[in-house]
């Protein structure tokens, strides 16, 4: 059985890329393009794990980790923060916001999956398996 990612950025180009490369691991990427659709689709999919951009429009990326947090059913769920935001102190302040884990951009596609499964404490994906 494939593992569900909901992934919620806002850019094209970086959901694009990221979806591109988790589903060559065998995941499947649901997206959402703002914090507040986000919020939404993960209290209905209920997803195995969670990628946050936290240059979101109208609700940063650290209001919807907030929000993510404080829905109960979603406490296990890791959140790994995505961002540009690589100034000393960002990445404390996304744990801070409920993030278990933290990503710099741009991504390295050479390690990107690996990255996310470790920040996320996430095994492997079974290729082959919808």
């Amino acid at each position: 059985m494939s593992r569900t990612i909901l992934l919620i950025e806002d850019n094209e180009q970086n959901r694009y890329l990221a979806t591109f490369l988790l589903d060559k691991h065998g995941y499947k990427v649901v997206s959402a393009v703002d914090g507040r659709s986000g919020i939404e689709l993960a209290g209905t999919l209920m997803p195995d794990l969670i990628l946050l951009d936290i240059q979101l429009p109208a609700m940063d990326g650290y209001e919807v980790a907030r929000a993510l947090r404080g829905i109960a059913a979603l406490h296990a769920v890791p959140i790994i923060a995505v961002t540009s935001y690589a100034m000393v102190g960002d990445r404390e302040k996304a744990l801070a916001a409920g993030c278990n884990g933290y990503i710099e951009k741009p991504i390295d596609p050479e390690t990107f999956v690996a990255e996310m499964e470790h920040a996320g404490s996430l095994p492997a994906a079974k290729l082959g398996n919808p």
